[in-house]
């Protein structure tokens, strides 16, 4: 008989301190003891599946904002080698954790590869799986058998990934309201309309949430955090925080508990296209209706008017969501909307995603974010060209921006030259 192993929730709740939540407070720069209360109240999750050796993430409450880069074949775009090459372009940029949402070849090896590329956690969609096999059966998606579903599920937790997106709030009450309530969008996320079709051509209730309780049983099983996804995110601002957004999310916020009473990790997935106005009050609903699980969230986007600058857009919006309390920011590129992202795409989109968390994090004074910020103040008041590359969140950008610096420590920048007013302050200040 296979031993079961505890999750990490269940020994936080025994009073157990692992050496994954060890690893994680190291990394904070907080006790053990705060990892292990917040673990077992569900407030923090670690990204960390119990078949696979990848660098233990913490995210939730108290932690640094941390940052998803997707990366992903399509049919069209058949590149394996290019996404793995997104891949580590993603961790040198310093993502937290990488998403495989590969549509396209064999999803299979794809996926064994990027897990074994990868040193942070990995997570996956496993409906596109379960999609994209009926389709190569010559099957519409009508003819989905639902325990094909749970196989995918339980082959991707196996092959060792750390958390999943699944849309177990896409209910047939949803799909009801969303049909009372007409949208710009009606539907933009991917595995969302999967299952809606699925459902409406079935005239059938969404398996993930019907078994929800059988998916648990596997990601306890594998210690697998479960992303509920959101399904019902808008896809457009004039569709945001409308009552299908939020019945989904009071599905989620029930589901979660269940998941907890079992020991399972959970986070919530959430929007998505969000006016500026509006993305405190969709933190605060989360929070609330999900007592306080970790939000992860897409951007938010602030406009529909930016194409080609989506990275900027989300960037904004992911700095307010993230200091109103979002945990976990899943970066957009600047091309978004328009095409598969390339090697550079990729970087900016880590990039800018990582300013926003930096932003957030220096505004909730967490103190690693605070330290580097003052210590980065502290070398423009030397004019230490070296320190400040070394603080910077881009230190090769920086370097290439200051390399006629280098060379000659205490020199003023170009910008103002002689007229340098650091220069100048200490001239007469000291």
């Amino acid at each position: 008989m296979e031993k079961q192993h505890r999750t990490q929730m269940e020994q936080a709740r025994a009073g157990v301190i692992t050496s994954q939540m060890e690893q994680v407070a190291s990394a904070e720069g907080c006790p053990p003891e705060y990892i292990r209360q917040e673990i077992a109240a569900g407030r923090v999750v670690i990204t960390h599946n119990l078949r696979r050796n990848s660098a233990p993430v913490g995210i939730g409450r108290g932690l640094r904002t941390k940052v998803n880069a997707n990366i992903g074949t399509s049919k069209d775009m058949l590149d394996v080698e290019l996404e793995l090459k997104k891949l580590h372009v993603a961790l040198a940029a310093g993502a937290d954790a990488i998403m495989d949402l590969s549509t396209g070849g064999d999803l299979r090896a794809i996926r064994r590869q990027v897990l074994e590329a990868s040193t942070m956690p990995v997570g996956t969609v496993p409906i596109y799986q379960a999609v994209v096999d009926t389709v190569t059966k010559g099957k519409s998606i009508a003819q989905l058998d639902p325990e094909e579903i749970f196989d995918v599920i339980e082959e991707q937790a196996q092959d060792g990934v750390d958390f999943i997106t699944v849309h177990c709030g896409v209910t047939q009450r949803v799909l009801e309201r969303l049909k009372q309530d007409k949208r710009v969008l009606p539907l933009v996320s991917r595995g969302g309309t999967f299952l809606a079709e699925w459902m409406i051509l079935n005239k059938r209730e969404n398996p993930l949430y019907e078994q929800f309780e059988r998916l648990v049983k596997i990601a306890k099983k594998y210690d697998v955090v479960l992303s509920l996804g959101d399904g019902l995110r808008p896809g457009a601002g004039v569709d945001a925080t409308d009552r299908p957004q939020i019945q989904e999310l009071i599905t989620l916020g029930e589901l979660t508990e269940i998941a907890w009473r079992q020991g399972v990790a959970v986070m919530i997935e959430g929007p998505g296209h969000v006016p500026l106005n509006q993305i405190e009050a969709n933190v605060l609903l989360e929070k609330k209706l999900c007592k306080s699980a970790p939000f992860y969230v897409l951007g938010p986007l602030v406009t529909d008017s930016a194409p080609g600058y989506d990275h900027i857009v989300a960037a904004i919006g992911g700095a307010v969501a993230a200091a109103a309390g979002a945990d976990f920011l899943c970066y957009v590129t600047p091309a978004e909307h328009l095409r598969l992202p390339t090697l550079e795409d990729v970087r900016l989109g880590v990039m800018a995603t990582r300013i926003a968390a930096q932003a957030a994090d220096v505004s909730l004074e967490l103190p690693l974010a605070k330290k580097r910020d003052h210590e980065m103040s502290l070398a423009r008041k030397t004019l230490n060209w070296q320190q400040q590359i070394s603080l910077s969140l881009d230190p090769e950008n920086t370097r290439e921006l200051c390399a006629d610096k280098l060379d000659s420590a205490g020199e003023v920048c170009s910008m103002c030259g002689e007229f340098c007013a650091i220069k100048k302050v200490k001239e007469f200040l000291g």
